[in-house]
């Protein structure tokens, strides 16, 4: 279903920067209202200042951050028509990788869409509309190399929004998860020389990530691809995964053996 955001009540998460303070902007643009969160208080507030938003900072994972989180959003708003998930967290590393890490990225890339949801079904059930947003990352429909915590936290937040369109989808909640390739953000900057060799090729802005979301609101497509090419290794991955492993295998070695040893 297409959200017109023109007087929508809209959430935003991990948006005091990168691609949620983008999205914020293009929603305040259009004529939405929005809450701008985000755990960087100071950042919360210099987006909403610039935007005529309203800053609620804080912990948007945690089931009591969430549960204040949209009361608090929805008393200001007069009720929530989008919830754009978009904080996540990417730790490196891969089953060596410290159960704290593990645990975290669950909370913040998973349970915190879960959480979300909990909240905000029952509302937009009994009215019959909503719209949630998640970004997964391109990480969700295929794998980032250096980062297991984040390919399986993405994978399963793409599970779930999955699951909500299938079983909400006719009863007037619009489910769409973002999935971009690289984007030239802080996590872009962290994810260390090897991650920006394979996120660099091709990556694009904030404000370009956001272009596509707006775009994607007038059809209420599932995925939203900034990058179109990821469609055509999503559907190599699905139809020829051997194929598309040893492809991965390929750029493995290239990325980590290649940089490791030079």
């Amino acid at each position: 279903m297409a959200l017109d955001p023109r007087d929508a009540g809209v959430v935003v998460t991990g948006a005091g920067n990168g691609i949620g303070a983008a999205v914020a902007r293009r929603l305040a643009a259009a004529g939405a209202r929005v809450v701008v969160n985000d755990l960087d208080g100071a950042a919360a507030e210099a987006v909403a200042g610039e935007i005529g938003g309203i800053a609620v900072p804080g912990d948007a994972a945690g089931e009591a951050g969430v549960t204040a989180l949209i009361a608090e959003a929805d008393a200001h708003l007069g009720g929530i028509d989008l919830y754009v998930a978009n904080a996540g967290i990417a730790h490196q590393g891969g089953p060596e990788a410290p159960d704290a890490d593990w645990d975290l990225s669950w909370q913040v890339n998973v349970m915190a869409h879960v959480r979300a949801a909990r909240e905000l079904l029952p509302g937009w059930l009994e009215r019959g509309r909503g719209h949630f947003v998640s970004t997964v990352s391109a990480a969700g429909l295929l794998t980032m190399l250096g980062s297991a915590p984040y390919s399986v936290t993405k994978h399963a937040a793409l599970a779930f929004g999955e699951w909500l369109s299938a079983t909400y989808g006719d009863r007037g909640v619009t489910v769409q998860c973002l999935c971009p390739q690289g984007v030239r953000t802080a996590m872009f900057e962290d994810a260390g020389e090897q991650g920006r060799a394979i996120l660099a090729p091709g990556s694009i802005t904030p404000e370009e990530v956001a272009d596509t979301v707006m775009e994607a609101f007038g059809d209420g497509r599932f995925l939203i691809l900034p990058h179109p090419v990821t469609a055509g290794y999503y559907a190599a991955r699905a139809t020829d995964t051997d194929g598309w492993l040893t492809g991965m295998r390929r750029l493995q070695a290239k990325v980590f053996t290649d940089r490791e040893s030079a």
